[in-house]
């Protein structure tokens, strides 16, 4: 089942994010890198990198970058044995390839949601079925936040997430947007404030989930989710 597996977060003071994100997480087992100097200057800012797996890194990259995908940097393999690319998709979201090495374990920090902002739905939706078989629901149409395209990992799954067009959002960058479920949402997103972060919302869904939009303190997006009780 091709998923995401990892998440990472990039960015330019990793010290400080360990702080912010214990705080607002209520745990210091976040993998935090320093996002590198060439990335800088290329214009990229602190993020959030998922990383999907895949069987085969090289295979994966170049059937993305034969769809209008591009590779931000040449395959790497990491002292875990870990297989990566990180690639710009067609629509401008950044997202990593990777094979991680059988048995490997990774930090599980609550993501529960999946949200890519695209400015082309149809596009993300024939690439991420066909390249990676994910499922693709009815979308749901929020009013005032826009049209979702739920997905599944398989055919038959539950959602995980869904693609949001943001064609007529010229504030909205290109990006995967990944939530964090908490347990008290109020009180994480207070704990954002207090670190230096930003808060869009709370929101409240049809379903009875609340979610908070946020940016860290670096600038990196990120949301929190509470499930209603």
């Amino acid at each position: 089942m091709t998923r995401f597996f990892d998440y990472v977060l990039r960015t330019t003071d990793v010290a400080a994010a360990r702080d912010f994100y214990s705080a607002v997480l209520g745990t210091t087992n976040v993998e935090i890198f320093q996002l590198h100097e060439q990335a800088l200057a290329r214009g990229a800012r602190p993020h959030w990198l998922g990383f999907i797996d895949v069987p085969d890194v090289d295979l994966a990259a170049s059937a993305f970058a034969a769809r209008g995908a591009a590779p931000l940097g040449p395959k790497w393999v990491n002292p875990r044995g870990l297989e990566a690319a990180v690639m710009r998709d067609p629509g401008g979201a950044v997202v990593a390839l990777g094979k991680p090495v059988p048995g490997s374990e990774f930090p599980h920090i609550g993501v529960t949601w999946h949200v890519a902002n695209t400015p082309d739905v149809e596009r993300a939706i024939t690439n991420y079925r066909e390249l990676f078989g994910w499922e693709f629901k009815q979308p749901v149409d929020l009013a005032g936040h826009g049209v979702f395209h739920p997905f599944a990992w398989q055919a038959g799954g539950a959602a995980v997430g869904a693609l949001s067009d943001i064609a007529q959002r010229p504030g909205v960058h290109p990006h995967w947007l990944f939530h964090f479920q908490v347990a008290a949402l109020d009180s994480a997103l207070d704990a954002v404030r207090a670190g230096g972060g930003l808060v869009l919302g709370p929101f409240s869904l049809p379903s009875g989930v609340r979610i908070g939009v946020c940016d860290d303190a670096q600038g990196a997006a990120f949301a929190l989710l509470e499930s209603e009780r």
